[in-house]
């Protein structure tokens, strides 16, 4: 039997697995290093839990990422805050060092895939992911297929009006007070001086969050229209959010989008992900699985 291996490659610990969905996959997961350190041990991963049996490797990858397959660079990590990782070709070395074909796409992206297949969004054309956590990323499904382009969604980056009352000047090395400044794990951490998980539920740390989070999720739903937003990550384990964020994004929407899913039963979507803390990884084999997403290098 085939067996494919998926990788979510995180800003924080990689996830590795091999399987052909979520009733028999096995990960195993350790912490994101130098380069060359982590992709050894994730390399070791597989030529040890499947050997010859292994068909295909997808990745799904923190970025910015190279996604253009006619371009010298694709499958390389390009402007990433991790410095260490920039111009680090996740797919040619581990096309070389497994003789199988890899795809790659970015986390967010192979999540939503992965939920659309397997999760939140099964059954549904359209569907937009947003993880909170290290940073900030959003992936889009149109009709089945991830959405690219000149590059690939940033919602993580999106420059969004600060509150008043909010004097942090922001965590991004690039934008400063952009989304992912104002409201990622290390914003947080750097703005209140305690770990998002340590901040009680009655924090005004998660009125912020509430608000800013609500500010981006109106604006993917008035561009893009998805059929359900799923909001993943690990600051959004923090229960209080939910029920905020949808109270918020109410609020801004305001009546303006007349459709039950919003003004009726938004419960059902602004969501969770189904798949937990596997919808990276997963995504990372649903990519293996299908040959049109697949490239090996030359």
């Amino acid at each position: 039997m085939e067996i494919f291996g998926g990788i979510e490659a995180g800003g924080t610990k990689f996830i590795c697995g091999i399987g052909t969905g979520p009733h028999d996959l096995q990960v195993v997961s350790f912490p994101t290093v130098a380069p060359d350190e982590t992709i050894r041990q994730a390399i070791r991963f597989f030529r040890d839990a499947a050997g010859p049996r292994l068909s295909a490797v997808g990745i799904a990858s923190f970025g910015p990422i190279d996604l253009d397959q006619k371009s010298a660079t694709f499958g390389a990590i390009t402007t990433t805050p991790k410095t260490a990782w920039r111009n680090v070709n996740l797919v040619r070395t581990m096309a070389n060092a497994l003789a199988v074909p890899v795809a790659i796409e970015t986390d967010v992206n192979a999540a939503a895939l992965a939920e659309a297949e397997w999760g939140a969004a099964r059954g549904l054309e359209d569907c937009v992911y947003v993880t909170v956590g290290t940073g900030i990323g959003g992936g889009v499904v149109v009709r089945g297929r991830p959405v690219h382009g000149l590059l690939h969604p940033e919602i993580g980056h999106l420059r969004i009006p600060q509150l008043q009352e909010d004097g942090f000047p922001g965590s991004c090395p690039f934008h400063a007070n952009c989304l992912e400044g104002l409201a990622s794990g290390p914003a947080l951490l750097k703005r209140w001086a305690c770990a998002p998980e340590s901040l009680p539920v009655t924090h005004p740390a998660w009125k912020f969050e509430a608000h800013y989070l609500a500010v981006a999720i109106s604006t993917v739903l008035y561009t893009l229209s998805p059929q359900r937003i799923i909001l993943g990550g690990g600051v959004m384990q923090q229960a209080v959010l939910f029920p905020m964020i949808r109270r918020n994004v109410m609020q801004i929407v305001n009546g303006y989008i007349d459709k039950p899913q919003v003004q009726e039963s938004i419960d059902g979507y602004i969501v969770p992900p189904q798949l937990g803390t596997h919808s990276g990884v997963l995504g990372g084999i649903l990519l293996a699985h299908r040959s049109s997403f697949v490239s090996t290098t030359k």
